[in-house]
């Protein structure tokens, strides 16, 4: 759903509650719910669960997580505002376009 500026920070080594923490930006409300939304259908369709996301009803920051997985999707005026980028600036950046992707169901994809 065209995310801006996605990064993902190995914070294990770092942070004990999760392994990685994914950073996104959305131009608006509207973007990062489709954001949001697209992620779900997404992993629910991989088998990944996730509790209520956070943050979902502004839309300013929201945060899912997925245990070892932690996803933030921000307004661009909230991740300069929140700063997390350099929060974890220390952590290792993981290459996500790199990583294997399992094949989703038909259904997912459409």
């Amino acid at each position: 759903k065209k995310a801006e500026d996605i990064r993902v920070f190995d914070v294990e080594d770092h942070i004990k509650v999760a392994d990685y923490f994914m950073v996104c930006s959305g131009t608006s409300r509207p973007h990062v719910r489709a954001i949001l939304d697209e992620l779900h259908v997404r992993l629910k369709a991989a088998g990944a669960r996730h509790a209520r996301a956070e943050g979902s009803e502004t839309g300013w920051w929201v945060l899912l997580d997925f245990g070892d997985v932690v996803v933030h999707v921000l307004q661009p005026e909230a991740r300069e505002h929140y700063a997390l980028d350099q929060l974890y600036e220390e952590c290792d950046l993981l290459d996500w376009r790199t990583v294997e992707l399992p094949d989703l169901p038909e259904s997912a994809n459409s």
